[in-house]
């Protein structure tokens, strides 16, 4: 099954890509190595999921907004390269949490993002991660990832 396929299986539409509001582009290839800027995780009328953790948010709540994040950077590497089945692996991610300064369970909120890349690409979907927490967020979004993959 193709990573599009997967994720018609789990009923997941990848996002519109759009350009970017500021100074720099959505991904750059070196190499084989695919870099994705940070993505938030933007809900369909354009708008970001907005909060911090452990105060406005739940963690169970931002880690839906990881995943969504997740099929954002997937919008974008389907955009840079066609065709999702060329990633043959995500190398690495960082995952930042707009945290209050008493939450601590930021793997847990990036989990979110991590979870949908195994499901949607198999052992490809498995990758080295960091997980932080921020004092703020750019708009104020509760979450935002990047991503390194490896593409054939």
């Amino acid at each position: 099954m193709t990573p599009e396929e997967k994720l018609a299986s789990l009923g997941l539409h990848l996002p519109q890509t759009v350009v970017p509001g500021g100074n720099y582009i959505p991904y750059r290839m070196a190499g084989n190595l695919l870099f994705l800027s940070g993505q938030g995780p933007k809900k369909p009328d354009g708008t970001f999921h907005l909060g911090r953790v452990g105060k406005d948010l739940s963690a169970e709540e931002a880690y839906q907004h990881a995943r969504v994040c997740g099929l954002n950077l997937l919008g974008i590497a389907k955009m840079a390269l066609g065709d999702l089945s060329r990633i043959s692996a995500v190398v690495k991610l960082l995952g930042m949490v707009n945290a209050d300064p008493g939450f601590t369970a930021h793997p847990k909120v990036i989990n979110g993002c991590s979870d949908l890349f195994v499901e949607v690409l198999g052992e490809a979907g498995r990758h080295a991660r960091s997980a932080v927490g921020m004092s703020s967020l750019p708009n104020g979004m509760s979450v935002e990832v990047e991503a390194i993959l490896l593409v054939d």
